[in-house]
Formats: structure tokens, sequence, C-alpha cells
């Protein structure tokens, strides 16, 4: 008897240590290259999420207003090469903050580790930048850049438009100063 009372005492402070953790970790939801179209799937992907961040190729600002309202969760971003007026006036074309200590630089077309876009190699190091976060390829890629100690994710494109097959995204948690559980989300075929 008193075995199952400390099991269960046991597993209810497991659980609300758990749930600090997740208080003091920032869950990240990521895409790229929607080109005006958000499948609905994406919340429920990103429900736990504290934050989305999308890099580039919105396709309109509609699309913003109701991944803001939907999501309820503040939305990082930079504006991509097929991105109007509209989105190019709420976010830049490099995007360069910090979270949970780590220094993030998003630009929407910017390469990969040994084949960064003009420019971008520098600007990581200048910055001293651990997490890159780049679209417009629609190539889903996640790779460790030894050289510069900087993570590289491209999550793919969440759009219909393109040349790829299949629709991705990334969720991930940066949790003081570690990028860690990160996960690829395949919605489906494109069609």
């Amino acid at each position: 008897m008193h075995q199952v009372k400390f099991l269960k005492k046991g597993i209810a402070i497991w659980h609300l240590k758990y749930k600090i953790l997740l208080l003091l970790m920032t869950r990240i939801g990521l895409l790229s290259d929607t080109h005006g179209f958000l499948d609905p799937q994406v919340f429920r992907h990103f429900k736990e999420c504290h934050e989305i961040w999308h890099a580039g190729d919105f396709g309109n600002a509609v699309l913003l207003e109701d991944l803001k309202t939907q999501a309820g969760v503040p939305v990082r971003g930079v504006y991509g090469n097929i991105d109007g007026q509209d989105i190019r006036s709420i976010y830049p074309e490099d995007n360069v903050f910090e979270c949970e200590g780590i220094t993030v630089l998003m630009k929407h077309i910017g390469g990969y580790p040994g084949r960064y876009a003009p420019g971008v190699k520098n600007r990581i190091q200048a910055l001293g930048a651990r997490l890159f976060i780049a679209g417009h390829s629609h190539i889903l890629k996640i790779q460790y850049d030894q050289q510069l100690k900087c993570l590289h994710i491209n999550p793919g494109a969440a759009g219909k438009q393109g040349w790829h097959k299949m629709r991705t995204l990334v969720r991930f948690s940066i949790n003081q100063q570690t990028i860690q559980d990160c996960e690829v989300i395949e919605l489906g075929k494109k069609t």
C-alpha cells in the first residue's frame, strides 16, 4: 500500500518537473515557402510551440494573419523573393535575434554549409550565430557546419507551389543554449 502511494507521488513529482522543464525551454515551429497555402495540419503540429518561425515566401499577408490568429503565438520571419510589399513592410530580408541565449540568423535565400549565398558565411561569423535558418530551395536540410559551429535548418516547403514532392515542417526546442528535439514533419505529398 505504501509502495503505491510512493509510486504515485514519484510520478506526480516527475510530471511536475517535466512541466517546469517545458516552461524553461522555447519550442519552435519552423516552416517556409507556403506560397499562399496554409495547411490546417500546421496548427495541430505546432499547438505546443511557443513561437512560429517562417523562413520566407509567405505568399500574402492574409496567410500571415491566419497564422498569427490561429496559432496564437508570436510569428518571426523574413520576406522571400515572391513576397510583395505587404509582407516586406512587416518582415526584413534578414532577421537576427536571440532565443534562449542563442544568436539566430534567418534569411530566405541563404544557401547551406559549403554553398552559402554570397555574404552569408561572413555574416554568420560576424554575428557568432549558432543557428542559421533559410528557405527558398524547397529542400529540407538540417546540417551542422563544423567550421562555423552553427546549425543550419531549411524546413523545406509547406506550400503546394514548386518542384518539391513532399510538404514539410520542422519542430524543435531551444533549452538554455541547447538546440534539441528536432523533428521533421511530413504534411503529405504536394497535389
